[in-house]
């Protein structure tokens, strides 16, 4: 987490670069929430807001805010929001404060209905948020998070090692397994099950607690997983921009800011020409696609939820 809050880190190519979450998610979270006879739709918050992506999406309700602890990505938000929501007035619904997800000075006891953390949640020492959690929520109100792991180029499978050796491979000079902060890279790809039932952490304060996975044949050993819902069509250039995000990456090049300069291009480029080429072997074309040609990609995701007593 520390990487987003260097002076060194984008958050605006951060911002227009990652994938957007589907409506389908919004609806389930917001289902989940509806069932509880108690439900009310007054008061949202999205922990870890980042760029306020998800943030912008929970406009059922009518006050949300935004919490993350980089100033830089508080930035960022208000600025998304702006140029987002153009033409809509809803600076009266939407804030953001900076505050860590573990101390949230900012809320009053019992005054949040719906809490929510895109891509974040594996930050969280849970020991500090499940109390804090249940201190805001209202009874019958609803924390859900989610988080993707390894993107998968949805029509080429053969891809796959490549995409893990690059991302996970243990070669510090060739992949960048080793510069991913633990252990939240590792939560994400364990699909979040790492996450503590908070009816263990907190007694008597959640009465449910659900584990949803929408991860298709990916990782077939997860119970009951769902078909993919997280996916986009990008170019291929839009792919390297969506490469560059990456927090090891960043990392990567603060140790070897000389592979910047190579002539073959940095280890990303590099990376993804090899991606290029195994989609035309397994097309059986000899030249790669190019740079506005568009490829499908989706990603794994998965997601908690828990009611407050």
């Amino acid at each position: 987490m520390a990487t987003f809050g260097k002076a060194t880190f984008n958050a605006a190519r951060y911002a227009s670069s990652r994938p957007t979450y589907p409506r389908q998610l919004y609806d389930f979270v917001f289902q989940f929430h509806g069932r509880a006879k108690g439900a009310r739709w007054d008061t949202a918050v999205d922990v870890g807001c980042g760029t306020g992506q998800a943030t912008v999406e929970l406009t059922p309700f009518r006050r949300i805010i935004g919490v993350d602890p980089s100033v830089r990505m508080i930035e960022q938000a208000r600025e998304s929001v702006k140029s987002r929501l153009a033409g809509l007035d809803l600076s009266a619904q939407i804030e953001f404060v900076q505050s860590p997800a573990e101390d949230l000075a900012c809320l009053q006891d019992g005054s949040v209905d719906l809490m929510v953390a895109a891509q974040a949640c594996h930050w969280f020492n849970w020991d500090k948020f499940w109390p804090e959690a249940a201190r805001v929520l209202r009874k019958d109100g609803t924390f859900a998070a989610w988080g993707y792991s390894e993107f998968r180029l949805s029509r080429y499978p053969s891809a796959t090692p490549i995409i893990n050796n690059y991302a996970q491979g243990q070669d510090p000079t060739n992949s960048l397994g080793t510069y991913w902060e633990r252990p939240g890279r590792t939560i994400l790809d364990e699909h979040l099950v790492a996450v503590p039932d908070p009816r263990e952490t907190v007694p008597g304060k959640f009465s449910e607690f659900e584990r949803v996975y929408f991860t298709g044949s990916h990782y077939p050993d997860l119970p009951n997983p769902r078909p993919v819902i997280l996916r986009k069509r990008m170019t291929w250039e839009e792919l390297l921009g969506y490469f560059r995000t990456w927090s090891p990456l960043h990392n990567f090049h603060e140790k070897f800011p000389q592979d910047l300069e190579r002539p073959d291009g940095d280890i990303a480029v590099r990376f993804w020409r090899r991606l290029k080429e195994e989609v035309a072997r397994a097309e059986g074309k000899e030249v790669p696609p190019k740079d506005e040609d568009q490829i499908d990609i989706e990603w794994p995701l998965a997601l908690i939820l828990a009611r407050r007593a």
